[in-house]
């Protein structure tokens, strides 16, 4: 392919195909977006021809945040994000990595003095055109790549923010029908014999060592072959183009035209995706690209740098003109020499931190084994492909399971980008990097666990902060169980800052300009606008643990009028356990709840009266809800009487409780399951004896009641919650009244029952299933000292086995750290004890 004809102005001689250098210009550099191969040619060619301006693929509105790249905070990835300024969520990403050919322009202009200009069509036309798109409003998914917005959720549209960018849909996806315009570069892989568009760039592209002594030839070469393609599109009738395209190339070429008058026509450099050089080549006059600019929608757009991360530039994250490695290829464009050993250092670096032994020696075999696999396989260098052969089979010794670890960290990394203080931002978001900085909670796109004391005030600030961005729906954190407590006063987050949060709060900045005075507008229009008495519950627990006092008055006010007029005890029943677990947080966090505690002891009261009725006549399924419903409002009333003043009638919240369970395990209109979870949880609240409990089972196990009844009867009294199963374990006449029943089941019913009853005893621990089969085989009840309950068998013999109990001795001993020698018998473990 001939090369490319040098501009006379800029380089002082003629093009390297002899044609007089002035016959085409300006300069114009096509490029693969994210590709360190054009990246490192964009430098050299601009080093050679010394523009006096450079004109790059992007938003013009972005003109004046071009300072910002030379800004010593400025670390990409970054990107430029335009939103809506009367709809924030809808927005446009324009991601830029380090090995961004577009950001060596800028870094390049900013070093030599020389201004940049974006030229593409503006981010104004672009927001209007993605909401009219009907497509797009459907949020259908373009797999090319798209020029809807990158990755946004909470946008119809969550495709690849463009041209390598916002738009550009024309640099990867499957080739299929209109395929040349879709994936060229995948059709020049093609052409040459690929299956693999990464692997031919990289062969052609990125593996070039030295390449030409020509600057320009490379992108000659690129531009040849996209007139080829682009040829072949336009005489395909049935790809038809892309209006888009065009509008977008038509006022490219204006601002071309625009900068030539003012700068000089042979002094301007043009980087844009290789795909639009063959059209802005293309002479066109202004009159015919002004038509097709003419009456092109606009809304008011802001624009900003946000921080960017590696993840996000991967096509998996759903960015359509993202690549598949952005660590690897930060990699090659860091790399001074020696990318292969330097990339297999850091993977044996990665490995040694997850204890993996990795000797030098391995790492030396890695290098020699890609750059056997690079020969073996007709390439210039090892490429991605072979080191990652190389590390399977010699670091990884042939598993995929470090190999993951390896592609996740270091092929596509978790780096992310920092932008300026200085660039411009919603209040809202300044006042949360204010607080980021005063809490010391740093954003990291790597997600991370953070364990917080609520004792402690930085703590308490962090949580409060947290749960107001979550109200927000700015998903920084996730709340987690934490490990090892169940205290009120810890809570484990696990935190993850992805940059679509940049327009999470750009949106939220529509209720205040700090987080604060946001988070307590949203909650009272979300308690305004809530549809159900467990919305405005949740949002009151929300409120507490967020620290938002005045939005609690609203809050409480919807929740007082909701609740006095929901008559559903089910709606009922599910909001008490949250009003109850909000209660906790007044003395961890010095929140008031009085409010709170009467809303809830009036629930409670109206739970009372209301679930007997309730109870009656219920389905299997709506039997089992109200179980579940039944357990939540037990612990909720526990709690509830610790906090709350007693009701005026007299007697406790909890004997009150009991007298409906009294009611509810002695009605048989209620459902089985329901009277067998009444019965349970008397039993273990002491307010039933083992006799009487074993008594209203026989009666609910007669002859005369139906088998399914009798089986649901069982799945409440002994199935659900944890150690359910024990308590047939240790009382063996509640086991012989259920074997008793189940060895009595007509075999034309036991199919029936059959489901329930595994449901209820397979959710019993081994142990426990393994000591029930152990006591039904001996036959509940019987002596211990039958064959089921000898030494090492489970069973109850008639005493204890003192021989058994004094083989412990000896441990116990040692946990007093009592003297083995001198102590002999447990009148020694006595005395220790007073």
């Amino acid at each position: 392919m001939a090369p490319q004809a040098r501009v006379d102005g800029m380089t002082g001689a003629e093009g390297g195909d002899g044609r007089d250098a002035g016959a085409e210009r300006p300069l114009l550099l096509g490029v693969r977006h994210h590709g360190p191969g054009s990246a490192r040619a964009v430098r050299a060619a601009l080093d050679a021809a010394r523009p006096r301006a450079v004109l790059i693929e992007g938003p013009p509105e972005a003109d004046a945040l071009i300072p910002l790249a030379a800004d010593e905070d400025m670390r990409p990835p970054v990107a430029l994000l335009a939103h809506a300024v009367d709809e924030p969520g809808r927005s446009v990403f324009w991601p830029l990595a380090e090995f961004s050919p577009e950001w060596v322009a800028l870094r390049w202009s900013l070093e030599h003095g020389v201004p940049a200009r974006f030229i593409d069509l503006p981010a104004t036309h672009t927001l209007a055109w993605e909401s009219e798109d009907p497509q797009r409003r459907a949020g259908t998914r373009d797999t090319g790549g798209g020029r809807g917005t990158e990755g946004e959720p909470g946008t119809e549209d969550r495709r690849g923010a463009g041209d390598g960018h916002a738009y550009e849909e024309h640099e990867e996806g499957a080739v299929a029908g209109d395929g040349v315009r879709g994936d060229p570069l995948g059709a020049l892989a093609a052409i040459a014999g690929y299956d693999d568009a990464e692997r031919w760039w990289e062969d052609v592209v990125e593996h070039r060592s030295a390449g030409p002594k020509d600057p320009f030839a490379p992108f000659a070469a690129l531009e040849e072959a996209m007139s080829a393609l682009r040829q072949a599109c336009d005489s395909d009738a049935t790809a038809g183009g892309d209006h888009r395209d065009l509008v977008r190339e038509a006022y490219m070429r204006g601002r071309m035209r625009l900068a030539q008058r003012e700068f000089g026509a042979d002094a301007v450099a043009v980087v844009c995706g290789a795909w639009h050089v063959p059209a802005l080549r293309r002479k066109s006059s202004a009159a015919a690209d002004r038509t097709l600019l003419k009456g092109l929608p606009k809304v008011r757009a802001d624009m900003t740098w946000v921080p960017w991360t590696h993840r996000r530039l991967a096509r998996a994250g759903g960015y359509g003109a993202g690549i598949d490695s952005p660590g690897w290829y930060a990699h090659l464009f860091g790399a001074p020499d020696r990318p292969v050993e330097r990339w297999l250092t850091k993977v044996a670096v990665l490995l040694r931190a997850q204890d993996r032994i990795v000797s030098s020696a391995h790492v030396i075999e890695a290098v020699r084994l890609a750059g056997t696999l690079a020969a073996l396989r007709g390439r210039p260098l090892p490429g991605l492909s072979e080191t990652t052969d190389a590390v399977r089979a010699v670091l990884c010794e042939g598993s995929d399971v470090p190999l993951a670890l390896i592609h996740d960290r270091l092929v596509v990394g978790d780096v992310l980008g920092e932008v300026p203080a200085t660039a411009p931002a919603v209040p809202l978001q300044r006042d949360l990097d204010r607080l980021q900085r005063r809490l010391r909670l740093r954003p990291e796109a790597e997600e991370r666990e953070l364990a917080l004391d609520l004792r402690k005030e930085n703590d308490a600030e962090r949580s409060r902060l947290l749960h107001r961005l979550r109200l927000l729906r700015v998903g920084w954190g996730e709340p987690a169980a934490s490990p090892g407590s169940t205290g009120t006063f810890r809570e484990t987050w696990r935190l993850r800052w992805e940059p679509e949060l940049a327009v999470r709060t750009a949106e939220a900045g529509v209720w205040g300009t700090t987080v604060l005075a946001a988070a307590t507008a949203k909650a009272e229009a979300d308690a305004i606008g809530a549809r159900g008495l467990a919305e405005v519950t949740g949002l009151a627990e929300h409120c507490l643990r967020a620290g938002l006092p005045d939005a609690l008055p609203t809050v409480m006010r919807v929740l007082a009028d909701r609740a006095a007029l929901d008559t559903d005890v089910g709606h009922l029943a599910r909001a008490l356990p949250a009003l109850v677990r909000a209660l906790r947080y007044g003395d961890v966090r010095g929140t008031g709840t009085g409010a709170l505690a009467e809303v809830a002891t009036g629930l409670a009261e109206r739970i009372f009266v209301g679930l007997p009725p309730a109870c009656a006549s219920l389905d299997a399924d709506a039997a089992d809800e109200m179980r579940r419903q039944m357990d939540a409002v037990h612990g909720a009333v526990a709690m509830l009487e610790e906090t709350a003043a007693p009701p005026a009638g007299g007697g406790g919240l909890r004997e009150r409780w009991r007298g409906v369970l009294r009611v509810l395990g002695a009605r048989d209109s209620v459902a089985g399951v329901v009277r067998g979870r009444a019965v349970r949880l008397l039993l273990d609240e002491g307010e039933l004896s083992g006799d009487e409990a074993a008594r209203l089972m026989g009666l609910a196990l007669s002859r005369g009641t139906p088998p399914p009844d009798a089986a649901a009867w069982i799945e409440g009294f002994a199935g659900g919650g944890a150690g359910s199963g024990l308590l047939l374990v240790h009382d063996e006449r509640l086991l012989a009244l259920v074997d008793g029943w189940l060895t009595g089941v007509p075999a034309e019913a036991f199919t029936d029952v059959l489901p329930l009853l595994r449901r209820t005893f397979s959710a019993y621990e081994a142990g426990v299933r393994r000591t029930l089969g152990e006591l039904v085989r001996r036959g509940p009840g019987t002596p211990g000292d039958g064959p089921g309950a000898g030494p090492g068998r489970p069973g109850f013999a008639a005493g204890l086995d003192a021989g058994r109990a004094d083989a412990v001795l000896p441990v116990v001993r040692l946990l007093l750290g009592l003297d083995l020698g001198t102590t002999t018998d447990d009148d020694a473990l006595t005395g220790v004890g007073t």
